[in-house]
């Protein structure tokens, strides 16, 4: 969810600040309380600046933080998104860094292709994305049960799937043909560290793809678009 724009309604209009980035967090920081500037940098347009805002957003301000800018950033020679640009460098994830043992693992042909996804039982989107994952062949993929709030339901049904003989075939079951699984949901799970580790790599919803090069792919991606993103990825 992004939290700066609704702020925008209130003025920057305090003077007497030196133009350095330092005083560009400070004032910003100053002026919009509960805001965390995570870094401030120079951009290709004079005289302004990016500025991080939550890890994962960006805003950009003048050299004296006075007045700021919420959109994109283009540039027009070949029309690049900037913005975007760094939105997905900000948003990787190093791939051998994610707790592969707390997912659950399908392997499909030879496996060489390898993508994470973190994943709610109760998500509309998340069920579809599984139906594109089926068309995928040579994949190894790693879900990460990442029950939402909003879905009451899905973090038992993680658990169900966690606590399964055959993981890989009970949540494959869950999203493709609806069948919940059967038996204890109380054994050991990492339904708990999954949302702890999905707050800190700031996933904001489900489904979220992580590809092996690090870029993350929000929301759902059809087969062949996620074919040959996992070729690329690859090489």
């Amino acid at each position: 969810m992004r939290i700066f724009i609704p702020l925008l309604c209130a003025a920057l209009l305090a003077t007497g600040c030196n133009a350095d980035e330092a005083d560009i967090k400070k004032n910003i920081e100053a002026r919009f309380p509960g805001i965390k500037v995570d870094s401030v940098s120079k951009t290709p347009m004079k005289g302004v600046y990016e500025v991080v805002v939550g890890g994962a957003e960006i805003i950009y301000a003048d050299d004296k933080g006075n007045h700021v800018i919420a959109g994109e950033m283009i540039e027009t020679a070949n029309r690049r998104n900037l913005t975007r640009e760094r939105l997905d460098k900000l948003s990787e994830v190093k791939f051998d860094t994610l707790p592969l043992d707390q997912a659950i693992t399908l392997v499909k042909g030879d496996g060489k292709r390898r993508l994470a996804v973190f994943s709610d039982p109760d998500c509309p989107y998340c069920k579809r994305l599984d139906q594109e994952l089926a068309k995928l062949d040579n994949v190894t993929i790693h879900v990460f049960a990442y029950p939402l709030p909003m879905h009451p339901d899905a973090e038992r049904k993680s658990r169900l799937v966690w606590c399964s003989a055959d993981r890989a075939q009970a949540w494959q079951d869950l999203m493709l043909a609806g069948k919940v699984p059967e038996g204890r949901d109380d054994c050991p799970n990492p339904i708990a560290a999954n949302l702890e580790l999905g707050a800190r790599l700031n996933v904001q919803g489900t489904p979220a793809i992580i590809l092996t090069n690090g870029r993350r792919l929000p929301g759902l991606v059809p087969a062949e678009k996620l074919d040959a993103l996992l070729d690329e990825a690859g090489k």
